[in-house]
């Protein structure tokens, strides 16, 4: 249990970053989720139509420190190569 003033502030400011955090998370999980059902579904137009909304849920997660940059960068270059490869070839 946290003794002094300063500790006793940190643990509320954890409880609240958490918080804040997970929603990104939960949000870019559910989306990528979503992504990878349409492709699966071979339902190629909303899976395009919802990639927008995936590189924006990762590029602000990155930019507010939810997960990093490199992170953010990586999962949108597997989100449109797994699109990509799914398609008809033509």
């Amino acid at each position: 249990m946290a003794i002094t003033k300063s500790a006793k502030k940190a643990i509320r400011q954890n409880k609240k970053r958490r918080v804040r955090n997970l929603a990104y998370l939960d949000k870019m999980r559910a989306l990528i989720k979503e992504l990878r059902s349409f492709v699966e579904q071979k339902n190629l137009e909303a899976a395009k139509k919802i990639l927008p909304k995936v590189y924006g849920i990762l590029d602000k997660a990155a930019k507010v420190g939810v997960i990093k940059k490199n992170t953010a960068s990586r999962k949108k270059s597997r989100m449109a190569k797994f699109i990509q490869s799914n398609s008809p070839k033509g």
